[in-house]
């Protein structure tokens, strides 16, 4: 079989065969993912994958050979022990008995985010430390966790399954990771097309919630780099640039007094016109009702 350049997690079985036991496939999680698998004896090597891997062996005992930046490694592996992986590296793995194991998979993306949230710097890299066996009860807990969650989702799964990546995220960078970073003078704004494209986006769907990863997306980057990005090009978050954006649409709404002022506050993106409320006193010091009075029509 030709070796790919990368492979996503749910590519793995092309390369390592197996019974799948669990996935988090159709569970809407957002930078994280979760399977689990039994495995015969086996020897393969396997392409890099886009995301980090932390192997949890939750059943059986093998002899444990793995190949990584050209090393071999040597251990036993037990239920209990754990394996980590990082990103886009190739490896080579071999075990001769039957095993059952949990993977956990975490996106360059939300490690490089909750990375630069942490240190307030912008990430380059960050590379796990190659760790064929090791034992960490903290770390078991999380994986076991997000286990448990893909099994048996229960209410606010998604927000709880991405809670607990950004754990695993700040545990495995206390513990067992090295990171480089970029120099914040090359990071530069955003291009005029960039910021274009940003400005009617957001004004297309100002009504609807604006997440950072949409407007990530708008102009291809991730979210750490374009907030930083943002920031240089409008001297504001982007939080602030789009309730800037509602405050104006709001004011101007209010002042020609055509529609309710549940209405625009349900039009301009506000949950409920005690937020619109809320919002007028905080940015411009009066009210909804003060605004209306002072445009030229009067309508409540």
């Amino acid at each position: 079989m030709h070796m790919p350049n990368i492979i996503k997690p749910h590519e793995l079985p092309k390369w390592v065969p197996g019974k799948l036991l669990s996935t988090s496939d159709n569970l809407g999680w957002n930078g994280i993912a979760q399977r689990s698998y039994r495995y015969q004896g086996q020897d393969v090597p396997i392409p890099p994958i886009d995301h980090y891997m932390i192997v949890r062996y939750s059943k059986g005992h093998t002899p444990m050979q793995r190949c990584f930046d050209g090393r071999w490694s040597k251990k036993v592996c037990s239920s209990g022990d754990l394996s980590l992986l990082t990103s886009m590296n190739d490896s080579h793995w071999h075990w001769t008995e039957e095993i059952d194991v949990d993977h956990v998979y975490l996106s360059n993306d939300l490690m490089s985010r909750v990375a630069g949230d942490a240190l307030d710097r912008p990430i380059e890299e960050v590379f796990l430390h190659d760790l064929l066996q090791m034992q960490d009860p903290v770390l078991l807990s999380i994986v076991d966790a997000i286990h448990a969650e893909a099994h048996d989702s229960g209410l606010g799964g998604a927000l709880y399954a991405e809670s607990l990546g950004m754990q695993l995220a700040v545990h495995l960078l206390r513990h067992y990771a090295n990171v480089t970073f970029k120099d914040r003078d090359s990071l530069g704004g955003l291009t005029p097309a960039q910021k274009r494209r940003l400005v009617e986006y957001i004004h297309a769907n100002i009504q609807h919630t604006i997440r950072m990863d949409d407007l990530a997306d708008v102009v291809g980057l991730g979210v750490w780099t374009f907030s930083r990005k943002f920031a240089d090009s409008f001297d504001c978050s982007p939080h602030a640039y789009v309730t800037s954006l509602r405050v104006d649409k709001a004011r101007q709404m209010l002042q020609e007094g055509v529609l309710a002022i549940k209405e625009i506050a349900f039009d301009c993106g506000f949950s409920d016109q005690a937020h619109l409320t809320r919002v007028l006193r905080s940015k411009l010091g009066v009210t909804p009702g003060q605004l209306r009075r002072s445009g030229p029509t009067h309508k409540k």
